[in-house]
């Protein structure tokens, strides 16, 4: 009997009986993430410091029949990191893939960062993934098994005005995924990162406003558009399932075709 096109995408892409570990869960591209992997049959463990608005995301994917559960995360403290890794292994025994999604920026010039804002920035994006992914990895190879998907930036790769500091760290992000990826490998755990490109988020509605900012963005991405968080879950779901197992250290860019050049300029053509 031939083998249907679902279950073939099923064997492929299905997060059945996997338990993810989810940070920044509470965010805009968190929150698909979250909707999206249960959806594909994942356990979640959602993880943020915003419990307002972790808890209906939480809800909402049990009342759908989804498996969820809500759990505190401070990055930026130590002992938060490991009572929250502890207490997702106390309620699923498990750890097989952690998604670290949390991460903020503060758009200011280079010579206009103070120090408090440099290590916010830092502490969160850089050193809270190191140490969460730290704990994490502890329990994976235990298992001889895991999966670790990193959020990185398409300013990992390529830099604005305003974002050093939040470029430097995610830099070090796609550096970070590439030292996972070579140290684990002999415990059966992977790593890669994804790069959202300009994605249209709560957070980014300001900039995408802003007649000149948008104008500059909309010229150097070739579909001359920001993308949708939506947009972003088929490859997440390929690096966190079976169907990218012979992929790890690799960063993979959702960007709309910025980083690719972004609109041409005019050249003859007869069509």
């Amino acid at each position: 009997m031939p083998v249907s096109i679902a279950q073939s995408l099923e064997k492929l892409f299905s997060m059945e009986n996997k338990v993810i570990l989810l940070t920044g869960a509470a965010g805009g591209i968190g929150k698909v993430l979250a909707e999206g992997f249960a959806s594909a049959g994942a356990a979640m463990a959602l993880c943020d410091l915003d419990a307002a608005k972790l808890n209906p995301i939480t809800d909402g994917i049990n009342a759908n029949g989804g498996k969820a559960g809500s759990y505190y995360l401070d990055l930026i403290e130590m002992e938060s990191i490991k009572k929250c890794v502890d207490a997702v292994i106390a309620d699923y025994g498990r750890i097989d893939v952690l998604v670290n999604c949390a991460g903020i920026n503060v758009r200011e010039g280079f010579l206009d960062v103070e120090e408090s804002t440099y290590d916010r920035i830092m502490n969160i994006n850089l050193k809270g993934l190191y140490f969460i992914s730290q704990e994490a990895a502890k329990h994976m190879m235990k298992q001889k098994s895991g999966n670790i998907l990193n959020i990185a930036s398409h300013n990992s790769v390529g830099m604005m005005g305003g974002c050093s500091v939040y470029g430097a760290s995610k830099s070090a992000v796609a550096a970070l995924t590439r030292s996972m990826a070579i140290e684990w490998a002999q415990y059966g755990i992977r790593a890669n990162a994804l790069a959202p490109g300009h994605i249209l988020t709560s957070l980014t509605t300001v900039t995408w406003e802003h007649p000149e900012r948008s104008r500059y963005l909309r010229e150097r991405i070739a579909m001359k558009r920001p993308g949708n968080p939506e947009e972003l879950l088929g490859i997440a779901l390929m690096l966190v399932s079976d169907a990218s197992s012979y992929i790890t250290g690799s960063m993979m860019h959702v960007d709309g075709g910025c980083l690719a050049g972004g609109a041409p300029w005019p050249y003859d053509t007869k069509y």
